[in-house]
């Protein structure tokens, strides 16, 4: 075979090559896939490598131009620096993902996560407003040994906000199983065509706006607010994510588009599967705020408000701008 027959044959593989390694080499080894459709994925590497390799070889074995022998070359070395090199350390990658990848999926998945902020917010709210006007309401919602346990909680001579006993560890514990719990659940009951997630999403705003609006109306607005501004930031958050990555399965389940419903729902599952890993690191946050500062009655509205502000604000800004100007994309 001639050089220009070679060439000619191979010369698509060859720049697609290159503009993966281009793209790994600036942005490292966790750098997601690209919206360009051209871009070889990462499963593909392997075996496009060793053809590369055996090309480089017939190009010497059949003397081909020093030039094309040096680009082969050249590739083989870069494929060779990104295939073998030391991965990063899993605290480091962990890391990134919490950063970069996290924040990137969930704005990835932007429709699903206002639809379920709505599902979960408008409910809170209306219920809040309402008991304002018919404090009755709350029954309807809630039954009387939960508004007894609620007020005690909440008592505005209680020494401890937003619990009657525990320490602070025993507590904490107890967060994290109830708060990912119902972060699980969120996510799982997508699989019921999505309507699942839309129940706990309503039900769940439903009960926190009818707990927070009658102990408002009943004056123990103060303590609750200083016990949930603070670890709320974290867990209200990640309950409208879980819904979100719910809701996003549930579609794909519902319109799976021109692919297979399983292959769909495959899809979806893994979506939703990283976003319930930072879900959960957002849970365990809030476990740790709330078990060991939003109890504390003794820091002042201001005190509790000021760090509320603070956490909100991260929480804002890191799924905002996390990730974004890097090359990790999905």
């Amino acid at each position: 075979m001639r050089q220009e027959q070679f060439v000619a044959r191979y010369q698509e593989e060859w720049q697609a090559l290159e503009r993966w390694l281009a793209l790994r080499g600036s942005a490292g080894p966790r750098a997601r896939r690209t919206p360009d459709p051209n871009l070889l994925n990462d499963e593909d590497i392997p075996q496009r490598y060793r053809r590369l390799c055996q090309q480089l070889a017939l190009a010497r074995k059949r003397g081909y131009s020093p030039q094309l022998v040096a680009r082969l070359q050249q590739l083989m070395q870069q494929g060779h620096g990104l295939l073998y090199r030391t991965p990063p350390a899993r605290w480091r990658r962990a890391l990134e993902f919490l950063l970069a990848d996290f924040p990137q999926l969930v704005r990835s998945q932007a429709r699903s996560m206002w639809v379920a902020t709505a599902l979960f917010v408008l409910p809170l709210v209306g219920s809040f407003a309402l008991i304002q006007w018919h404090p009755d309401v709350v029954h309807m919602l809630m039954d009387q040994g939960q508004i007894g346990s609620m007020e005690q909680m909440y008592d505005p001579d209680a020494p401890r906000l937003g619990r009657d006993s525990g320490t602070d560890w025993m507590m904490f514990g107890y967060y994290i199983m109830n708060n990912i719990s119902i972060g699980l659940r969120t996510f799982a009951s997508g699989l019921l065509a999505g309507v699942g997630t839309v129940f706990v999403l309503l039900y769940n705003g439903l009960t926190i706006g009818a707990v927070a609006g009658h102990l408002q109306h009943i004056g123990h607005g103060d303590p609750f607010w200083r016990f949930v501004c603070g670890h709320g930031s974290f867990e209200l958050t990640a309950i409208v994510i879980a819904g979100g990555a719910g809701l996003q399965l549930g579609m794909k389940l519902l319109a799976p588009g021109r692919r297979r419903r399983i292959d769909a729902l495959v899809e979806g599952g893994v979506i939703g599967a990283k976003l319930c890993l930072g879900v959960a690191f957002m849970l365990l946050v809030a476990a740790f705020i709330e078990a060991f500062w939003s109890s504390i009655a003794e820091v002042p509205a201001w005190g509790k408000y000021s760090v509320a502000g603070v956490l909100w604000a991260l929480v804002f800004v890191w799924l905002w701008r996390g990730g974004r100007g890097s090359a990790h994309a999905h």
